[in-house]
């Protein structure tokens, strides 16, 4: 070989370590302006998350569940007395809640969700393995423990009084247990667990799995046609991935591709389904939201959702992109407003963040940047399932 050659050799090599060295700095770079972004709100949360004591679905109960003291149970949210006799079926008003169904254990699981997913992101801040114990303690609680844990099933989610003990549709419910599941692999990743620490979780998630998968309930809302059917998705992948369950994985990915995108989405990146709601803004967001998780959840170097598109041009980006500059400057919405909520949308959606890194879209990232990482809101924090990007990321 000649001196030429060599030396062509020996640059072509150094060039390529030079570019794989900015390249780690830049995404290096990315994650500590993204940290910088969020520290100040991580460690007010998990300040408060230390505090906590695991409140469990056993800690409440209703007279009107058809199931037991460990069955989750909650009801549908826009039905309502009937004016003409109070004793008759629930009558619908759809988008308007009603204030006094039971939503205790509903609410348990949102305060739950964010305890471990502020308690992970503190950890990942600041290495303190005290996060990592109290966040154990609410999961063993939730998951392990016989006299507090959670049965793995959905049979009694959104009943509707003199109509149905529980309703596939209420499986929408355990979204907000995707943060819980990847903040424990965030954990383990990092080594501040072991297998074993997971093992008794795993297997409360596997068998979750099975009824969502096999279950008429879990049939129903897999086939639903809007956001329950992208939810599904969303949490089924979460806990498959959590479980290293490939095959329902895989599944997950034919689904976003072959059912969501194009039974969902326009031409122009809308969602029909989202829009004919009397909350077309917050619905619009919000499965927005669970399409780009379930992208940052099953995503990989042979498999990239971000950049899949169907025959007919339906992509996650196109998705981001139509309702983008309506996030950015709300006024320009073209919709009448959303019947309830409609001020308190939106906040920092993880669809912001999740997509900027992606397409590496500055605009995006800025944006969430500004907007509000500590929503209070009952409602935006329902709807708000991924809150602590750091674990995600």
């Amino acid at each position: 070989m000649s001196t030429a050659k060599k030396i062509l050799i020996i640059l072509c090599i150094s060039l390529s370590a030079c570019s794989s060295a900015s390249k780690l700095k830049s995404e290096k770079t990315s994650i500590d302006d993204i940290i910088n972004t969020l520290k100040k709100t991580v460690l007010k949360q998990s300040a408060w998350a230390m505090t906590q004591e695991p409140v469990t679905v056993t800690a409440s109960y209703s007279t009107r569940s058809a199931g037991g003291k460990h069955d989750f149970f909650s009801e549908g949210d826009y039905w309502w007395p009937n004016p003409v006799n109070a004793d008759s079926p629930y009558i619908q008003k759809d988008g308007l809640t009603n204030p006094d169904n039971f939503i205790a254990h509903r609410q348990a699981m949102i305060r739950f969700s964010r305890i471990v997913g502020a308690l992970v992101s503190a950890y990942r801040i600041t290495g303190d393995k005290k996060y990592v114990e109290h966040a154990l303690k609410h999961c063993y609680a939730w998951f392990i423990d016989s006299s507090t844990m959670m049965n793995p099933h959905l049979l009694y989610a959104q009943a509707i009084k003199g109509r149905f003990t529980g309703r596939g549709i209420g499986i929408i419910d355990t979204i907000q247990l995707i943060e819980v599941v990847q903040g424990l692999l965030y954990l383990e990743n990092s080594g501040a667990v072991t297998d074993a620490e997971l093992a008794d979780i795993r297997k409360w998630f596997e068998q979750y799995i099975s009824w969502l998968t096999n279950h008429k309930y879990g049939n129903d809302e897999m086939n639903a046609l809007n956001n329950h059917g992208t939810c599904w998705v969303m949490q089924v992948a979460a806990f498959a991935k959590f479980t290293g369950n490939k095959q329902v994985m895989n599944f997950c990915r034919q689904r976003y591709k072959e059912v969501l995108l194009p039974n969902q989405m326009a031409d122009n990146g809308s969602f029909p389904k989202e829009l004919q709601r009397t909350k077309p803004y917050g619905y619009s967001i919000f499965n927005l939201d669970a399409m780009a998780t379930i992208c940052q959840l099953l995503s990989t170097p042979e498999d990239d959702l971000w950049s899949y598109s169907t025959s007919k041009g339906q992509s996650i980006k196109k998705g981001i992109e139509y309702l983008y500059p309506y996030i950015a400057d709300k006024k320009i919405w073209t919709l009448k407003p959303d019947v309830m909520y409609w001020k308190d949308w939106p906040v920092a959606q993880p669809f912001l963040l999740f997509g900027g890194v992606a397409y590496k879209n500055k605009n995006w990232i800025e944006t969430w940047k500004k907007l509000d990482h500590d929503p209070q809101v009952d409602e935006v924090l329902r709807n708000l399932p991924v809150r602590n990007p750091l674990i995600w990321l």
